[in-house]
């Protein structure tokens, strides 16, 4: 299916290697996802959205973007269309105000339900749906749940009211859509629900069947001799607590970074002061 990579960390930093230049980074992964690719950046607290429909690893204009982004919140997304025409309304990340959403799934039986789900999505954000995916509409019932308690906009936010409007929004998706399917190999038309959500200070990662990866620190930081925010949590393990990083992957990326597996229907995710917090 799909190839997501999310990233929050302390320091304004870039995100080229991990996109370009790693023996297997996105844009080698996407010559077997090639229907588009979309990032989005976070400068000044907004989101900045950059989307093409050519595949990545033959797109000037990715290689460019990946080169001069540098930011504290990154989201990307490489496509390999399941729902939906090849175009750009199509293509993720999605976006409402500062929210920005990225999938790697499917709903079981989508046309048949489609409906059934467009009837839990708040009112005022139906309008907001323009694409034909499934994706935009979990996006847009995730926000409907978080909105019928708290302010999309609140800086009050924390990153628990988050993962509960996940846990509404997944349940409504079993109930129309039957549960999820747990095993990556599954044929495309099952269940399958793994994605990235973030407003630039929360970011949660939904692990639904196909496989995600985290990563909280690295084996040995090469930066850490010249990085004035260096620590021992960077080159140490974090069951929870405060982190300086947080990355997510659909692979393991080459690298230092040491990558953790995220179990079946696990939530990760951090808050806005880097502390990390999982989610059943």
């Amino acid at each position: 299916m799909c190839r997501l990579f999310g990233f929050r960390s302390i320091t304004l930093s870039q995100v080229h290697k991990s996109l370009i230049s790693a023996n297997n980074a996105l844009v080698q992964q996407s010559s077997k996802h090639p229907d588009g690719w979309g990032v989005a950046y976070y400068a000044l607290e907004v989101p900045h959205i950059i989307k093409s429909l050519t595949a990545a690893i033959n797109c000037q204009v990715f290689k460019k973007v990946s080169a001069m982004v540098s930011s504290y919140t990154v989201l990307a997304h490489l496509r390999k269309a399941t729902v939906g025409e090849i175009d750009l309304v199509n293509t993720h990340p999605f976006q409402l105000g500062h929210w920005t959403f990225a999938h790697n799934g499917n709903c079981k039986n989508f046309k048949g339900v489609r409906d059934q789900l467009i009837e839990k999505v708040d009112q005022n954000l139906r309008r907001y749906i323009i694409g034909e995916t499934d994706s935009e509409l979990i996006f847009f019932l995730i926000l409907s749940f978080l909105s019928k308690e708290h302010d999309l906009d609140s800086s009050e936010l924390k990153l628990d009211h988050l993962a509960d409007a996940v846990k509404k929004a997944k349940k409504v998706l079993v109930s129309a859509a039957g549960p999820l399917f747990p095993d990556d190999a599954g044929d495309a038309s099952e269940h399958f629900l793994t994605f990235i959500i973030t407003n630039g200070s929360l970011m949660l990662a939904h692990q639904g069947g196909k496989t995600l990866f985290y990563s909280t620190h690295k084996k040995r930081c090469p930066d850490r001799d010249q990085c004035p925010m260096y620590a021992n949590v960077c080159e140490r393990p974090t069951v929870s607590g405060k982190v300086h990083h947080l990355i997510f992957s659909s692979e393991p990326l080459q690298g230092e970074n040491v990558w953790i597996p995220m179990g079946f229907e696990e939530m990760v995710g951090l808050d806005d002061a880097m502390m990390l917090k999982k989610f059943h």
